[in-house]
């Protein structure tokens, strides 16, 4: 085969655009033409991928269908991907370990230790700190909600308040988390150390987390609580947290501290009583296996890009982006919003990013950015994107978990966290990003 540099082809994104069409115009279809709950998240994205890629495959006539297996073997079979997909499956396996207790033991120790009127803050510290240590937003909504709608009945907090919290908190983890799949995903297409990614990430979303609590104490002086009743809880639960929280931000090994993270959840889960070990063995499996989905789509995407670059859609890509995008910053913007577009269109910000990171690269090689910034950037705005929009599995969680009694429109003016890091990650690329190293 051709080893050189492909010509510019605006066609080689022709699966793309299938996969956004078929996509975004079934979940539309469904979700608000029929009235199926949850159709976004219930689509088969594995099969819609499928799809894309045999268009893919059929594009290009000149270049033989064993040629293109060859194409696509070499980018499932890039050293990231195997990194990416051997993480997938060990953060699954310790989420099952550590399970629903642990995280409920979080944020019932928080709301014990502070005054009632401060609840909706702890709702929003307390899913930070499950949603960084599990690395799942979507895990943290569906355990954190129930008690947020449990702080609502017995306070003066409207419901609305407190899931908006609930869900601040769970894309602040879903952002910086070192077993997050998207932190995952953004650092091995970009090719960066996860501790260099978090650094790089942390300036922007600390300042975004700090002004959302001060926003939400405010609030918060303004409405009368009552006492709120906090049942038993274990403190050991949280010890597996911890550690995976110190070892991630020591720069270990990210293996090495899910191994550490997944033998502490066992040896305390056990001796508890909190589960038995043959239930254990069927949580680690169902942790593990809930990972499968997004390995599946991993590969297909490596597969389908892989193809799209040799075709040269890459480069036409990149052409367009040079024409519309300027300078340091005009890179670092494209970026940005290159990951919204795509997780506006798949409602999945993993999927946002494993779709968007090869391009991603390109533009950064071009743009002179550094893979730590690349990936920051992928996370972040892949994040504000999915924190806000009405149809994520995000908010449609987070109003099945809350009872119902909330809307997703009445929820978006209280999510103060996306909007707050949306500016933040402006203000950073215009003035930090933005200067000359």
């Amino acid at each position: 085969m051709d080893q050189r540099k492909p010509k510019q082809n605006g066609a080689a994104l022709l699966p793309i655009l299938v996969f956004l069409v078929l996509y975004l115009g079934m979940g539309l279809i469904f979700e608000y033409g029929m009235k199926v709950s949850m159709a976004f998240y219930n689509i088969p994205i594995v099969v819609v991928f499928m799809v894309a890629l045999m268009v893919a495959c059929f594009q290009n006539r000149d270049l033989k269908f064993d040629d293109k297996l060859a194409v696509m073997a070499r980018g499932v079979g890039d050293k990231n991907i195997m990194t990416m997909i051997l993480i997938f499956l060990v953060a699954g396996v310790f989420v099952g370990v550590t399970g629903r207790s642990s995280a409920e033991a979080v944020a019932y120790f928080l709301l014990s230790v502070t005054p009632a009127w401060a609840s909706a803050a702890v709702l929003f510290v307390a899913s930070c700190f499950v949603s960084t240590a599990m690395g799942t937003s979507v895990g943290t909504i569906t355990l954190i909600t129930p008690i947020a709608a449990a702080v609502s009945n017995v306070s003066g907090f409207s419901m609305a308040l407190c899931v908006g919290s609930v869900m601040g908190g769970a894309m602040f983890g879903d952002n910086l988390s070192f077993i997050s799949d998207t932190t995952i995903a953004a650092c091995n297409t970009q090719g960066c150390q996860m501790r260099d990614k978090f650094r790089a990430n942390f300036k922007i979303a600390l300042p975004a987390a700090v002004v959302t609590l001060a926003v939400i104490l405010v609030q918060s002086l303004s409405a009368g609580v009552d006492q709120i009743e906090i049942p038993d809880y274990n403190l050991l639960l949280l010890i597996p947290y911890v550690l995976v929280l110190i070892g991630g931000i020591a720069g270990l090994n990210v293996f090495v501290v899910l191994l550490v993270g997944i033998v502490a959840g066992i040896a305390i889960v056990l001796p508890t009583g909190t589960i038995d070990f043959m239930g254990l063995l069927g949580s680690m499996g169902s942790g593990a296996s809930g990972m499968f989905e997004t390995i599946m789509v991993t590969i297909l995407v490596s597969a389908m890009c892989g193809l799209i670059r040799e075709y040269g859609g890459f480069e036409a890509l990149l052409a367009f982006i040079r024409r519309v995008f300027k300078g340091r910053v005009g890179g670092r913007l494209g970026v940005g919003l290159l990951v919204g577009a795509m997780d506006i269109a798949t409602a999945n910000n993993t999927v946002a990013i494993v779709m968007a990171g090869p391009i991603a690269k390109e533009i950064s090689e071009e743009y002179g950015i550094t893979p730590k910034e690349s990936a920051s950037l992928l996370d972040t705005f892949s994040c504000v994107f999915q924190g806000v929009i009405p149809y994520g599995a995000q908010m449609l969680v987070a109003i099945t978990a809350s009872g119902g009694v909330v809307s997703a429109f009445q929820i978006m003016p209280c999510l103060y966290y996306p909007y707050l890091l949306a500016a933040a990650s402006i203000v950073y690329i215009l003035v930090g990003a933005g200067k000359k190293k």
